[in-house]
């Protein structure tokens, strides 16, 4: 599977990725299996290459926090392996997923100057990406959060229909709800509301989106 836009691997050449392979292990886990547990300490990361994972973290009350969604491509658990402190969030496989672990991988950076600036440039991208939901959470209401991150969902993964742009949705109403930082009745409510315009259609673990400029001005 290609890696998307904006990963890790997207950003290496084809060279860069055989030494990032040759580096590694592949490892494979199922749906529902925690690939990284918050608090762990590791010096290993693990390059994303099939299937769709959650990054989360739980607040001192237990509830979930869902951090992103990350697909073929991402690299996950660099933070840790970089500075040696305790793994910030926890993974979790939504599907079936594949991908290849590097251990040691500060010695890989030290070896690969260039990999490196785009690490940095990949953190950059993560904090920017984290100071605009933060925004989004204080100037949102809980239904234009909801479709902020189903035309997300969308842009990255949707496949164009003849009713409007699917989307396999990997995550259940509570998980939404910890994407959003809202409640699963309000995100429930949400839904609801973007179905009764016209602008969604719900099903299992899928949304249609039927009129995507009209779910982004909502969204706005």
């Amino acid at each position: 599977m290609d890696p998307e836009p904006g990963e890790f691997l997207s950003m290496l050449t084809a060279e860069e990725i055989e030494a990032l392979r040759a580096a590694g292990r592949p490892r494979r886990w199922d749906r529902g299996t925690t690939v990284i547990t918050e608090g762990d300490t590791a010096d290993w990361v693990l390059v994303l290459t099939h299937g769709r994972v959650k990054v989360s973290s739980h607040t001192s009350s237990g509830t979930e926090v869902v951090l992103a969604v990350r697909g073929p491509g991402a690299l996950l658990g660099d933070m840790s392996a970089v500075d040696g402190s305790p793994r910030s969030a926890t993974v979790t496989a939504l599907e079936p997923v594949q991908g290849f672990v590097v251990r040691d991988f500060s010695s890989f950076l030290a070896a690969h100057g260039r990999i490196a600036v785009l690490l940095m440039q990949l953190v950059v991208g993560r904090l920017r990406d984290a100071d605009r939901k933060r925004v989004e959470y204080g100037a949102f209401d809980t239904t234009g959060r909801v479709a902020t991150r189903l035309l997300e969902l969308a842009d990255r993964y949707g496949e164009q229909t003849t009713t409007g742009v699917r989307v396999a949705l990997p995550l259940s109403q509570d998980e939404l709800a910890g994407w959003t930082g809202s409640s699963r009745e309000a995100v429930s409510k949400a839904l609801r509301t973007l179905r009764d315009r016209g602008l969604i259609e719900t099903g299992r673990r899928r949304v249609v989106i039927h009129d995507v400029e009209g779910l982004r001005k909502r969204a706005r």
